[in-house]
């Protein structure tokens, strides 16, 4: 069988960037026309104060569906580049105009704000439905289980695609995820709102690493860490604010389906503004040049360290995020000193993440990126102490303090650790570390809830769940600090470069040779026994 080129361009006129662009438009159309077929069911039920549930589903809603099922496949088919010579012309990161890398920039913050309003507007759902399907408190909590479940499929999934497929298929895949399941608020049963809700947390994990990858190989060193601290911390703020006002305007008006369809026209602009998310030159030329490296290699030789340093400091922050920061407000409540609501609670957060994430980004570049995220481990470890030390009985002054400590300390961890990871691990291997490191962080939802509710009902209470995430975290700072890496360091070096370019070379001829051999456990016995990308 011959090999046909995935795109033909003539003389003089740029390759485009989409592999088959009428394909992947056709199921675009497609997509919508599903989704707007629910978006009227959805108008349909002001008669009923829009109210759908238990309305079941009818023919014209089953052939929507498909429709979107559809859509979506035929445009993810689309994007799919086959591998091939890197095209001429190709630049680096330094290379790149000015303009171009902005635009990037802009339309990457625009991607990762939609990304994190997703996950955001379950917090702002939650009371509307559990009125309307009248369920009960431990039925309601699977919608954030399955949610975070979803986010951790698709976080090792949009990681691994991306060191597969490319980095701009998978950003323009999850969109399109993104796309489909803005039909969750016409879903008449509660059944059928959690299937919609756990992919499209596949498709808010999977895009977050992945844009890491990007940024990393499309931005100069010296400016990257910067704008990539910033990006991470300010876009999710920005994203919980977006999705508080959304809920604050229209909740009173049409109810909490309306978040989902209002999120319609912003995935729409990001799929448009795809012709400025171009593919990574450097993945373009490394995929060109070499076979593709198993995702075993996270744990192999030279990276297993890192990837130990990375996995504990992701684990410590989504047992203190998911697990101990879930239940403060409630607790702070309960406190009879505390005085503080949840929703203020919830504003100090986000105001604080402002400040935080721009001394973050300014000492990750100009001073040292592990030693910042020491510092912030520390900070959040600090603050536990307090809360460990005072209980939630303390003076008001006392646990204020303690709390920005706290918040200031998370907010911190979470705009740091993309980053680093994308910074601390070669390109063969990029989007996968940074969607395992994700997925680590997201895990702590799964085991961290019912961790701290058990510890919350022996004695000690909040003082012991505090003393319970602070160990971990603790630990992981040391981890850091002791094992960790520069990125800074490490990439201005020569030596350093060449001699992790020549441990990539030798692990993918390794696991060559032990495929040609018939070894289905790769080189060292530790692989994974998959085949090799054709």
């Amino acid at each position: 069988m011959t090999h046909r080129e995935p795109c033909r361009s003539s003389p003089g006129r740029p390759p485009s960037l989409i592999a088959r662009p009428l394909m992947f438009w056709a199921g675009v159309a497609l997509t919508c026309a599903g989704v707007g077929q629910h978006v009227w069911m959805f108008v349909d039920s002001r008669s009923m104060g829009f109210h759908m549930a238990m309305m079941g589903m009818s023919g014209v809603m089953w052939a929507a569906m498909a429709a979107i099922v559809a859509g979506v496949v035929i445009s993810g088919c689309a994007v799919v580049q086959s591998p091939g010579p890197a095209p001429a012309g190709t630049s680096a990161a330094d290379g790149t105009p000015r303009a171009h890398r902005r635009r990037l920039i802009g339309v990457l913050s625009f991607a990762l704000l939609v990304d994190q309003m997703k996950p955001a507007t379950l917090a702002f759902i939650q009371p509307g439905m559990r009125e309307e399907f009248q369920l009960s408190a431990a039925e309601i909590s699977w919608l954030p289980t399955v949610a975070l479940s979803g986010t951790v499929v698709g976080s090792l999934l949009g990681g691994r695609s991306a060191d597969r497929i490319g980095r701009r298929a998978t950003i323009l895949i999850a969109s399109l995820l993104f796309l489909g399941t803005t039909v969750c608020g016409a879903m008449p049963t509660f059944g059928g709102i959690l299937v919609m809700c756990a992919l499209m947390g596949m498709a808010a994990g999977g895009m977050l690493p992945v844009v890491y990858a990007l940024m990393t190989e499309s931005l100069p060193p010296g400016r990257r860490a910067a704008v990539m601290v910033l990006q991470a911390g300010l876009t999710t703020t920005g994203g919980y604010m977006a999705a508080a006002g959304l809920a604050s305007l229209l909740i009173p008006l049409t109810g909490w389906r309306v978040l989902w369809f209002a999120q319609l026209p912003l995935v729409l602009i990001l799929i448009a503004l795809n012709r400025w998310i171009p593919e990574s030159a450097a993945f373009t030329t490394q995929r060109a040049r070499r076979e593709q490296v198993r995702a075993s290699a996270l744990f192999k030789h030279p990276h297993t360290t890192s990837t130990l340093v990375v996995s504990g400091y992701a684990l410590a922050w989504g047992l203190v995020y998911w697990g101990f920061i879930t239940f403060l407000p409630s607790q702070l409540e309960a406190s009879s000193e505390g005085g503080m609501s949840a929703a203020t609670l919830l504003f100090l957060s986000s105001l604080l993440s402002v400040p935080t994430c721009v001394v973050a980004a300014w000492l990750y570049r100009r001073w040292s990126a592990k030693g910042t995220m020491v510092i912030y481990a520390a900070l959040t470890v600090a603050a536990l102490l307090v809360l460990a030390a005072v209980g939630m009985d303390g003076s008001e002054p006392v646990l204020l303090t303690a709390v920005i400590l706290l918040f200031a300390g998370t907010a911190g961890v979470i705009a740091l650790i993309g980053p680093y990871t994308a910074e601390i691990f070669p390109l063969a291997i990029r989007g996968t570390a940074g969607g395992w490191a994700a997925a680590v962080g997201k895990s702590g939802g799964a085991f961290g809830p019912p961790l701290i509710a058990l510890v919350l009902s022996a004695p000690g209470g909040m003082r012991t769940a505090a003393l319970l995430v602070a160990l971990p975290t603790a630990v992981a700072g040391g981890a850091v600090a002791l094992r960790g890496s520069n990125p800074r360091t490490d990439e201005g070096s020569p030596e350093e470069g060449a001699r992790l370019e020549a441990e990539l070379d030798a692990l993918v001829r390794d696991e060559a040779a032990a495929v040609e051999r018939g070894d289905p456990t790769g080189p060292q016995g530790a692989g994974t026994g998959a085949r090799p990308p054709e």
